[in-house]
């Protein structure tokens, strides 16, 4: 979720990964990604954020993609990965904006909010004229059009939008600021119009469904055409999906629906970030912080600092020196920041009012960035598309295209995980109760307390992992340096799948500093077979929470692209002065998941 499958490389061919699947531990809800080329994920705020304007861009070219990886018998050289006049021509277009300079890797170092528009508009102005001709050839063919007639030419044919869009979307998400903000909602409406274009084109589905009528009626049961058969039917269900067979009035509003949900989408993440930025306590007071680890400590100090810095544009040698045992120290939302503070943090008023903060972001207690409203109207149109389609809700409509067969079977899996959780969370429960009333103290008694609160469990459940194990979270921390986890993964990979991975900074260029760049290889042949980067560490002031894998270019014969690059992007504890990131083992468990994507799209 995924974005997510976030930013999307090619237009419309695949659904976006659903963002609720982050690896942060927030209190909002977790879902997997679906969809065979899906993204990865943030939180909700960046599911809805992008599921509406990418997901309109992701399904035909991820489709032949699919087949073009499968049966490409050649391979295109790294040096010859440009776009033919037939994938995207920018003969017509400033070439110098960096979002059109698309026959290698995005120039991130030249990338301004300002160029997005005047890309977006040439992009779609050359794709419209592209795909007007393209219709009147389908039209003309009158069902004689073959597969490589269709899918891989409207993969060409999108190619240069869904570059520069992708490239849009993954900033708006790791380096966002007003002036990107506000170019990228100015756009999305353009995007989305235009992708609903595609979906609903009637001379694209007639085609389609001809070619899959030709498909079902061979005998050949060859795993390429086997290929041909799921990008053609998977299509021709996305476009059904969005909205090919409506007419007049019903597909005047299902178009309507589709606008109002970005624009409801967008407004809703922003809420998110900037309440999230908008937070922070400053402890002074070191007795606070009793029992608190090092680690923790000092992430907060080094906070303190880094704010002083950005808020009063002061030199490095005007700010104190951090100091991880005097302080100050100041405490964010980001999650490091919010989970350590639930964990490990003794003063109950203190983690209660992070706590309700992390909660009530964006709710009824924020005035003007309120996201209630937002969140029933979404649903409302939700279920006003289903009733469109012919669904009788929006969950049917959702499981149409996942492996799910019905409703019902979902709420029975739920079911029966409840049935056999529900008793040992309950026992858990019972157990941390029992030791927050044995060794918390006066406040923690029956008579002061009737249950334990939501800010009160993750603090007494580490207590409890501690006191049975005899092992506490941050004695296994230096064990889990980034650079150490990155050489153990990395090992570990290389001896599943036969593949080198090397660091390859300065090949790329990158939107933060802390970003690296790792290069593929076959390791019997040490051929480059995929790229991808890495953003490890949270950054409050400017890049969503969550964990994510994204895709920045897929691998496809249709336009040139031999060699897959991923974007692999964390939250997790940044780097304090000389130290290495220090990851918990949820961290370290959440970059080997998202590096799992990331393969899984090399």
């Amino acid at each position: 979720m995924t974005m997510t499958e976030r930013s999307r490389s090619i237009l419309f061919c695949r659904p976006p990964r659903d963002y609720t699947h982050t690896h942060t531990h927030t209190t909002l809800p977790h879902a997997d990604p679906v969809g065979s080329n899906a993204y990865i994920s943030r939180a909700f705020s960046m599911k809805l954020a992008n599921v509406h304007a990418f997901g309109y861009m992701a399904w035909f070219s991820s489709s032949a993609r699919a087949f073009t990886r499968v049966t490409a018998s050649r391979s295109v050289p790294v040096a010859a990965r440009t776009c033919s006049s037939r994938t995207m021509s920018t003969a017509s277009v400033d070439v110098a904006n960096p979002l059109l300079q698309q026959e290698d890797l995005p120039k991130f170092a030249s990338i301004q909010p300002t160029d997005l528009t005047p890309a977006v508009e040439d992009l779609l102005s050359k794709m419209n004229q592209d795909f007007d001709s393209f219709e009147t050839k389908l039209t003309q063919a009158s069902g004689s059009m073959e597969f490589d007639d269709v899918l891989p030419e409207l993969e060409r044919m999108q190619f240069g939008l869904g570059y520069a869009w992708g490239v849009a979307g993954h900033l708006n998400g790791v380096k966002n600021g007003d002036e990107l903000r506000q170019a990228y909602e100015a756009n999305q409406p353009k995007i989305v119009e235009a992708m609903s274009k595609f979906r609903q084109s009637k001379p694209v589905y007639d085609a389609l469904s001809a070619i899959d009528e030709k498909i079902k009626s061979t005998d050949d049961a060859s795993f390429a055409l086997s290929q041909r058969r799921r990008a053609v039917e998977s299509s021709l269900r996305s476009m059904t999906l969005g909205g090919v067979g409506l007419e007049g009035d019903d597909k005047k509003r299902f178009n309507e629906i589709k606008m109002k949900l970005a624009s409801l989408s967008t407004t809703f993440s922003n809420n998110v970030l900037d309440e999230t930025k908008a937070f922070s306590v400053t402890i002074e007071d070191g007795s606070k912080l009793e029992g608190v680890p090092d680690s923790a400590k000092a992430m907060w100090a080094q906070a303190h600092i880094n704010s002083l810095k950005s808020k009063d544009g002061k030199e490095d040698e005007e700010v104190p020196e951090m100091d991880a045992n005097k302080g100050p120290w100041r405490i964010t939302l980001d999650m490091p920041s919010y989970i350590a503070v639930m964990s490990h943090l003794p003063d109950r008023a203190l983690r209660e009012q992070v706590y309700k903060a992390s909660i009530q972001r964006a709710s009824e207690q924020s005035n003007d960035k309120n996201n209630v409203p937002l969140l029933y109207e979404i649903l409302k149109l939700k279920q006003e598309t289903a009733k469109l389609l012919g669904f009788d809700n929006y969950a049917q409509l959702s499981l149409s295209s996942k492996m799910a067969p019905s409703v019902q079977a979902v709420r029975e899996l739920s079911d029966l995980i409840a049935e056999k959780a529900l008793p040992a969370a309950e026992k858990e429960l019972a157990e941390i109760t029992a030791l927050a009333r044995e060794k918390g103290g006066e406040e923690y008694s029956t008579e002061n307390l009737d249950k334990l609160m939501p800010w009160d469990s993750t603090f007494w459940s580490e207590r409890l992992k501690e006191s049975k194990f005899n092992l506490t979270e941050e004695e296994t921390r230096p064990f889990f340096a980034l650079p150490s986890v990155l050489d153990g993964m990395f090992q570990l990979v290389e001896r599943i799948f036969n593949i080198e991975v090397k660091k390859a900074d300065g090949d790329a260029e990158v939107w933060n500093k802390d970003v690296s760049f790792f290069k593929v290889y076959d390791a019997d042949s040490g051929k480059h077979i995929a790229s991808f980067f890495l953003d490890p560490y949270s950054r409050p002031e400017d890049k969503r929470g969550g964990a994510w894998m994204d895709v920045c270019v897929g691998k496809s014969e249709a336009v040139q692209r031999d060699v897959p690059v991923a974007y692999l992007t964390c939250n997790g504890s940044p780097p304090v002065g000389s130290t290495p990131s220090l990851m918990t083992f949820r961290e370290v468990e959440t970059l080997f998941h998202e590096f799992g994507h990331g393969l899984q799209h090399m």
